[in-house]
């Protein structure tokens, strides 16, 4: 079982990559996309996104972080991702499966599933733009409109190269309302003769046996889940080994990556920002805990450090 955790922008940037992946149970990470248009980017719009090219493209705690692109132009793909390479990251991603309006109206994302002939050229570019050793994965979602052409897009990206294919199953239209269409994943699997994560709508441990179930995949990406529950992926791995303590993350052990996260947070991100992202991250976390629930609920109007800062002391304290 190999658990890896999805990129997310505005969600799962390189601040929780830290904190989920000190958690445990995670193997790889992906970064959020990097943007890449008709130039070659300077160096420190690679870092600023993934700061851990500055650790071996590793998180602090020793787990493996490939850095994503996304484009739609197979030049500049291939230009800014051997520039990339050349930072040392775990691997590089290709990202066909972002909905957002803005990037597929600029042909990027999950507009590229309407041309399998251009995803072809791009991750044949990218591949051939980076050493050997620096492994190409991609990430695509079902479809655009709708999932006919699903593989056909995948066998697009295993035969121009991609090493390992995580596939979001839906379509773009679908967006993230449930359900996942695990099945689909399966007849894609069935087609290519490269690695396929299972991705989409993994909240529990009994989804993550379904979705392997139904999808064939002992490969899954996590998202949202592992934002609402930091020990997901722990629980996922005990329950495949049978364990009698799946060693769930209670809120005690969750209190202090509560506060790791505030500093890091307050060390890295814009002052403005930094009382949003705890309240993003507490909003996701109540969906596990009712004590976050109750911390919601007291911090929702606070935006002073200094008041956050005494509300962490206090839970932390005996």
């Amino acid at each position: 079982m190999t658990i890896l955790l999805a990129p997310m922008e505005g969600l799962l940037d390189f601040v929780l990559r830290d904190i989920l992946t000190r958690a445990g149970g995670i193997d790889r990470c992906v970064s959020e996309f990097i943007r890449i248009t008709d130039q070659l980017l300077p160096e420190r719009v690679f870092t600023r996104i993934v700061p851990e090219l500055h650790n071996g493209g590793h998180t602090l705690a020793g787990v493996p972080v490939r850095a994503q692109l996304l484009g739609s132009d197979p030049s500049c793909m291939a230009d800014n991702a051997a520039l990339l390479a050349s930072l040392g990251p775990a691997g590089i991603d290709l990202n066909f499966g972002c909905p957002a309006k803005i990037v597929n109206r600029h042909g990027g994302g999950a507009a590229l599933l309407e041309q399998p002939e251009t995803i072809a050229a791009i991750v044949s570019a990218v591949r051939r733009s980076v050493p050997a050793h620096v492994p190409v994965s991609a990430k695509m979602r079902l479809g655009y409109h709708d999932d006919s052409r699903a593989v056909e897009c995948a066998l697009a990206m295993a035969e121009s190269g991609a090493e390992e294919l995580v596939v979001h199953a839906r379509t773009k239209a679908q967006a993230y309302r449930p359900p996942a269409y695990w099945e689909r994943i399966a007849d894609i699997r069935a087609a290519v003769r490269i690695p396929v994560v299972a991705n989409g709508e993994i909240w529990t441990v009994d989804d993550a046996r379904r979705c392997r179930e139904a999808s064939g995949c002992d490969m899954l990406m996590l998202g949202r889940g592992a934002v609402s529950d930091p020990g997901l992926a722990l629980a996922i791995k005990a329950d495949l080994l049978a364990s009698r303590d799946p060693a769930p993350i209670g809120w005690p052990a969750l209190v202090p990556l509560l506060a790791q996260f505030w500093f890091l947070v307050c060390t890295r991100l814009d002052a403005r920002s930094r009382p949003g992202r705890l309240k993003q991250w507490l909003n996701f976390l109540r969906r596990s805990f009712p004590e976050a629930e109750t911390a919601y609920q007291q911090l929702k109007g606070v935006n002073d450090p200094v008041l956050i800062d005494a509300w962490l002391a206090g839970m932390a304290a005996p």
